[in-house]
């Protein structure tokens, strides 16, 4: 079997495309790969890493300067002309689209060559791309329902989940003493985002320093943009900060909370795990899009969301005492994240895109 991924611009994108890519290599024996990417964001050094063939184009996002923008629709053609080179030699059964603007250009030039395609679309709010290219989708798998009204298309709609969260179950649970956490206390793990949130680190400092008294440990993971400046505080004893945390969803398997932000990967790792948390959406995203991700889990009761306006210490404070003593808060919270069954997200889009090409 030969498949064509396309993604790119953020690990956000990147990350489930790769999801995607396992599952089928555990599914296919003799499949073949080809990843188009752009020629100057991360997934041009991601993927080649990976083993996996790779194809750029030079593409850029619309940004509302008139003269780039028309540029960019020259650029555009050119993509789809190049791509539709690239099918013609590599003849894929189908092309599957997993977010970013460069999957435009490569899911309507297959769409042109009557080849079968698939999109993804992790938020609940659409991004651009995929609202532009859902009407050249056979199939479109979702992991918010929300996402359904946003989209205008003829082709299958099917609730897939995050692929990711496969990823986060098979990740060893880390030693929580081997990083300096003690074994008979309960562990709350913060995330503020891969790069990390100024906005939100500075409202979280107070807090972690007002803890001394508490019979919890923090982790307290600032993103490498922001650890610097964040150590120039000093904390409760039982806190301790990271930059980076490599293979967090092992360190979440040992945490008794999680308090995050909203993106779609994050999401689906809490969910595969079943941890009870507390979500708090950035506000400077595209769409707002976090805050609807988080929502539509809030009314499920699988998680607590908390909006960043809202946060005070004495808030964060009375929020993580409630979730750590109440039992039946925790239970009913992960019944819910169970019902969900998202498990098996990488596997439900393998099915879905082998009856499409069978």
């Amino acid at each position: 079997m030969r498949i064509v991924v396309t993604a790119g611009g953020t690990m956000g994108h990147i990350n489930p495309a790769l999801a995607i890519i396992e599952e089928f290599k555990k599914k296919e024996k003799d499949l073949e790969v080809l990843y188009i990417g752009t020629h100057n964001r991360m997934e041009k050094d991601v993927i080649p890493k990976k083993n996996i063939r790779y194809e750029s184009i030079e593409i850029y996002g619309f940004t509302k300067n008139i003269l780039n923008d028309f540029k960019d629709l020259v650029l555009i053609s050119k993509a789809i002309k190049k791509c539709k080179e690239i099918f013609k030699e590599f003849r894929p059964d189908v092309v599957i689209g997993v977010g970013g603007y460069v999957t435009y250009p490569v899911i309507k030039a297959a769409h042109q060559m009557h080849i079968k395609t698939f999109i993804h679309e992790q938020n609940s709010i659409p991004g651009k791309a995929n609202k532009m290219i859902a009407k050249y989708a056979d199939v479109i798998g979702l992991t918010f329902l929300e996402s359904k009204k946003h989209l205008k298309t003829k082709g299958k709609i099917v609730y897939t989940g995050h692929p990711c969260g496969a990823w986060a179950l098979n990740i060893p649970k880390k030693d929580k003493e081997s990083l300096g956490f003690t074994k008979g206390k309960k562990l709350v793990t913060i995330v503020a985002g891969s790069l990390g949130s100024g906005s939100l680190n500075q409202k979280m400092k107070e807090y972690l320093q007002s803890i001394g008294k508490k019979n919890y440990e923090i982790c307290y993971i600032t993103g490498k943009a922001h650890y610097e400046d964040f150590t120039k505080e000093s904390y409760a004893p039982n806190v301790k900060v990271f930059p980076y945390m490599e293979d967090l969803p092992g360190l979440l398997k040992t945490s008794d909370l999680v308090i995050s932000r909203a993106g779609a990967g994050s999401l689906s790792e809490i969910l595969a795990l079943e941890i009870p948390s507390i979500i708090i959406p950035s506000p400077n995203v595209a769409n707002n899009h976090q805050y609807f991700n988080a929502k539509e889990l809030a009314d499920k009761n699988c998680i607590c969301l908390l909006e960043e306006k809202e946060i005070t210490t004495e808030k964060i404070l009375t929020l993580v005492d409630q979730m750590l003593s109440d039992t039946a808060k925790r239970l009913r919270m992960i019944h819910a994240m169970h019902s969900l069954d998202t498990k098996n997200s990488a596997e439900v889009i393998y099915n879905e895109i082998k009856e499409l090409v069978s």
